[in-house]
């Protein structure tokens, strides 16, 4: 059965061709990591962010990466969930703040990759889409950013829309040494195989499950198993299932489901090293 969401098709459970019934476990909690959700979007109030935090972790979310797009953002967030030992933190400033990345704002970088459970830099990149600011100091907010995480030896969250080629090629002189992840992957698989020749992971968010995604469908195929990783990107790209729905984190296991389907593993085995590349990748014990 086959329905929109904002104007593309989905895939449903019933589709045969993308689900396949030997793929699904529900009889058994399988452990995923949620490697980027925007946690401080999804609600305001603290309270409804720890909700969604327990909501997770009672669908097999064990950890979660919280992403936001400035550094006033971040420190709001980490301060209300930095008791939470599941939720891990990526600190950096998004191409949409490129006109006001803030006072001192590589300092500030500095001073926060110190803080419990900081693992990443990001999210950064390039959006030529919305053209915020003009596509030079994008890219040298990108590259600044970059060169930052390899100096701290962290790996860097990578936004891409619309900047596929700019961004690869400063990809191949300045990724930094502990790698980065193209997330919430939307270019094709050609794409992804030139990328593949860099220190990179792809990772998939809930547009996979929708019917019409078919260059995801046929990247994830030609992927090698431990360079892909899984997100909620919530509260943005929920899974079909729960279309016009403000996405979560606890959906996450969906867009597990639906990878197994595409490609014909079981979801345990997919499970398990889903959470083993997302640990290696954050330089996380499993």
């Amino acid at each position: 059965m086959e329905k929109s969401i904002h104007g593309m098709s989905a895939v449903m459970p019933t589709d045969k061709r993308v689900f396949h019934s030997e793929n699904l476990n529900f009889g058994k909690i399988m452990q995923y990591f949620d490697t980027h959700a925007h946690l401080g979007l999804i609600y305001d109030d603290p309270i409804d962010q720890l909700i969604v935090i327990q909501e997770a972790r009672m669908a097999g979310v064990s950890r979660l990466v919280s992403i936001c797009n400035n550094l006033h953002d971040f420190v709001r967030v980490y301060n209300n969930l930095k008791s939470s030992e599941n939720v891990y933190f990526a600190v950096g400033v998004s191409p949409s703040e490129v006109q006001s990345p803030g006072k001192d704002w590589v300092q500030t970088i500095e001073q926060n990759v110190r803080l419990p459970r900081v693992v990443a830099i990001g999210e950064t990149g390039l959006d030529y889409c919305k053209k915020f600011g003009d596509k030079k100091s994008q890219i040298e907010l990108f590259i600044r950013q970059l060169d930052l995480a390899d100096k701290l030896n962290l790996p860097v969250i990578i936004h891409n829309r619309d900047a596929g080629h700019d961004l690869l090629d400063i990809l191949r002189d300045r990724l930094p040494s502990k790698g980065g992840v193209l997330h919430c992957y939307s270019e094709n698989a050609e794409y992804a195989r030139k990328a593949l020749k860099l220190n990179l992971y792809f990772s998939f968010a809930g547009n996979l499950t929708y019917r019409n995604a078919k260059n995801l469908h046929e990247t994830v195929g030609t992927l090698p198993l431990d360079r892909i990783l899984i997100e909620s990107e919530s509260p943005f790209m929920v899974p079909a299932e729960h279309r016009n729905k403000r996405n979560m984190p606890k959906y996450l296991p969906l867009t597990a489901r639906c990878l197994a389907g595409i490609l014909d593993i079981r979801q345990e085995a997919l499970t398990e090293r889903l959470w083993e590349n997302a640990n290696r990748f954050f330089g996380l014990p499993n």
